[in-house]
């Protein structure tokens, strides 16, 4: 949750300050220099490199390279830039004690993610993951009688959308440029402002999942979220229906999703995040047939960086005109 905070009276004027861009893939520095700023910055590929190189950084813009022990060795820091619209790394009790100041890159992916759950769900309809495993292995489908596994249409359809926040409102709209029907769950239904023909608080989803063909995930984890899809909902849903994860992996029971994907219970799951990250060898998801799984990059594209730097030159500018809140303040 935002929380108002204190504008530092000593936030470095342009020509002081001193940004460092730390993560292990992401080339934040080179893409922020086409921007011109003259500002100072420079980019840190490895952790290890980053203790040393943020003495002297006033702007840290960062996510998984980050633990709260780099406090110690940050005097100079003022602002974090998180590169992820998750900030369940950061203490922000110890932000605040020290005056620095934190935002998340909130809605940084909203069209990135939201793509990528619609491009699951038409994969599954129209079986393109098999149609990959045929092409492999030099096989040509022939035509098939049971109407059960045959491809299928999106029209008339219901997609279920747990997490009406910006990326499930945009699903949404995009579902329904295919004439699905759209439900979904939102913390303060009043407020959305989306596609959706029916929108319900989460407590609801139980009941929900029953009536859908589809079952997206865009929320985040929290503890109300956490094994939201368990062995019950589970049970409860079509066993034609598709569970499409662009969420955390934790908002899913897994051992209850194997059972079900295997005896068939559900039709099957597309995946973007698991419990444990990367995904292990051994892991029995890898195998089934049913399964879509993309390795955590429904958020990953060519615009990522642009539209992360789009947000620290608003929150700079407005740290310089010495505003008290930030775009996706969090300290």
């Amino acid at each position: 949750m935002s929380q108002q905070g204190h504008v530092p009276s000593d936030f470095p004027a342009r020509e002081e300050i001193s940004i460092c861009f730390a993560h292990v893939a992401y080339p934040l520095a080179q893409i922020f220099e086409k921007r011109a700023t003259g500002l100072e910055y420079l980019q840190v590929w490895h952790r290890d490199d980053l203790k040393e190189k943020l003495r002297d950084a006033h702007v840290l813009v960062v996510s998984g390279f980050w633990n709260n022990e780099l406090l110690e060795h940050a005097p100079k820091l003022k602002f974090i830039q998180s590169i992820g619209a998750g900030y369940d790394q950061f203490s922000l009790d110890l932000l605040r004690e020290r005056g620095i100041r934190l935002a998340s890159a909130k809605g940084v992916n909203r069209n990135a993610v939201s793509e990528h759950a619609m491009a699951m769900i038409l994969s599954l309809a129209r079986h393109l993951h098999t149609g990959r495993d045929n092409q492999r292995a030099h096989q040509w489908r022939g035509m098939i009688s049971d109407l059960s596994r045959r491809e299928d249409e999106l029209g008339g359809k219901t997609l279920l959308i747990a997490g009406l926040g910006g990326i499930g409102s945009r699903l949404a709209s995009l579902a329904k440029a295919f004439d699905m029907r759209v439900i979904a769950t939102k913390r303060n239904p009043a407020s959305a402002s989306s596609a959706a023909d029916e929108v319900h608080t989460p407590d609801k989803f139980g009941e929900l999942a029953p009536r859908a063909d589809f079952v997206a995930l865009t929320c985040p984890l929290t503890p109300e979220t956490r094994n939201l899809v368990d062995g019950e909902v589970l049970a409860s849903m079509k066993p034609s229906a598709y569970l499409i994860n662009v969420a955390r992996g934790g908002c899913v029971d897994e051992p209850a999703l194997l059972s079900a994907l295997k005896n068939g219970q559900i039709a099957g799951a597309a995946i973007d995040h698991f419990w444990d990250e990367p995904l292990g060898e051994d892991s029995p998801f890898w195998d089934l047939e049913n399964v879509l799984i993309t390795p955590h990059t429904a958020g990953e594209t060519r615009k990522y960086e642009e539209n992360l730097i789009d947000i620290l030159l608003e929150n700079l500018e407005r740290l310089w005109r010495g505003e008290a809140q930030l775009q996706n303040q969090v300290v």
